[in-house]
This record gives C-alpha cells, structure tokens and sequence, in this order.
C-alpha cells in the first residue's frame, strides 16, 4: 500500500494536473461520457438526438433557425463538434469574401456546416457535401432538406473522400473547385489536399477551408502547406467549438497554382 506522506506528496501536482486540464476532462465527460450513456440507455446515436431536438425546436425552410437549433443542443444538451457559431462566423465570412459558385464540402458529419454554407451561397452556386458514414449522412440529408435545400443546391455523396475526390471531375462534371471546406478526419487533410492538388480541380485563387487545425490538430496538413509552396495561408486562432479553455485554429488557404 501507499503510504499516506507519499499520497500527500502527490496530491499538489494531481490538483495542478486537474485545474490546468479541467477544461479537457470536461470535454471528455460531455464528448465522451455523456455519449455512451446516452446511446445505451436511448438506443438512438447522438446524431439521431440531435436531429429529433432539431426537428422539434426549429423552423422548417429556415437555416438560421435550424442552426440555432444545433448551437442550443450542442452547448446546452450534448456535444457534437460542428463548426459552431464562433468559428462558423469566420467561414460565414470566407463565403462571402469568394462568394463561390462551386463548393465541396468534405465532412458533412450530421448536416451543420452544410446548411452555414449553402444559406451563404450565391444564387446559381451549388455544394457537393462528402460524408462517409451512412447513418450521419441519413441525418445530413434530412436536416439539408428541412433547411429547404434542394438537390439543385446541395448534392449529399456517401462515400469516403478519397474515393469521391478522383471521380469528381468523371462522375459529376466539375472543371474547377472556388472553395473547399475540410472538416472529416484530420488525418486525411493532408491526403486529401494532395489528391485535390493533382486532380486540377483547384485553380488560381482557390481557397481551401480547413477546421480544428490546432486541436485536435493536423500537423501533416499543416507540414504540407509550409513546405509545398502552393498557397498563401493563415491560422485563425479561436477556441473549440461549444467549449472553453481549449485552443484551436481554423487554416485559410489560397491557392496560387502550380509553379
């Protein structure tokens, strides 16, 4: 057994362990914790409760509402890390800035950065939407269309970015890529960036979009931009999503096109 002097001895680095990273044990309990427990005891994911909370707090054909909605539940109910409304305040204004008329989003995750970006588009712009994961993309697609998006507006593709990147240009006709929002696997940024690169769908003066950058971080995507040349970009700095305490960043790049 330990002796209680030795306890005594740890206990003022486990407090100061404790207060510097109570931010991430909270993240923990309410990404983590919270989740399990709740799926065993609804039988329905996290995805799926958010969207029955969604559906019976918002508007229909109204994306503000229907963002409101997420933002409530996602500081307020459980944790989803959607782009939030803080960091989504930059992209809102990316969009804006470029005001792109073609998007591929990579990552829809349950819809939220679906609907930020598509309401921001100009008429006649149209969004390709990329989630991998069937059940997240079923949830997607109905929070898509209770925003009022039709397909003209947004196309929802279920499968894995890797695979869609290569059949855009064959399957769905893109010449050209104006913006592209990451925010799937932070270990396929990089991957995926590279692919882009060669598939010559991004041209001069593409911006790239690129979310949690910092935490829970890409240093490969990051390496990459450095190194390669091929844009002018910038880390802005913010806090994650319906959290306090913890730092991250979301990349803004432009494309300068092949030396």
């Amino acid at each position: 057994m330990v002796s209680p002097a030795i306890a005594l001895a740890f206990l003022p680095l486990l407090l100061t362990l404790i207060i510097r990273y109570r931010y991430y044990f909270v993240l923990f309990y309410r990404a983590v914790l919270v989740r399990t427990w709740k799926d065993c005891v609804t039988g329905l994911t996290r995805e799926e409760r958010a969207y029955q909370y969604v559906l019976t707090h918002a508007t229909p054909g109204d994306p503000e509402s229907i963002l409101e909605a997420f933002d409530v539940w996602c500081s307020k109910v459980e944790y989803i890390s959607n782009i939030g409304p803080k960091k989504g305040k930059i992209l809102d204004r990316l969009l804006m800035e470029k005001s792109p008329l073609t998007v591929l989003e990579l990552g829809a995750h349950c819809g939220y950065s679906t609907v930020r970006i598509a309401r921001a588009l100009p008429l006649g712009a149209r969004l390709y939407s990329v989630e991998m994961d069937q059940r997240n993309a079923a949830i997607a697609e109905k929070i898509i269309r209770l925003a009022g998006f039709d397909d003209d507006t947004v196309e929802l593709i279920v499968n894995p970015s890797d695979e869609v990147i290569p059949q855009l240009r064959p399957d769905f006709g893109l010449e050209r890529l104006d913006f592209v929002f990451m925010d799937h696997w932070k270990k396929c940024y990089a991957p995926d960036l590279q692919m882009l690169e060669g598939s010559g769908l991004l041209g001069k003066g593409t911006m790239i979009v690129a979310d949690n950058v910092v935490f829970p971080g890409a240093p490969k995507f990051l390496r990459h931009i450095r190194k390669s040349g091929l844009y002018e970009w910038k880390v802005h700095r913010a806090t994650l999503e319906y959290s306090k305490g913890i730092r991250d960043g979301m990349a803004e790049l432009i494309y300068l096109g092949i030396k």
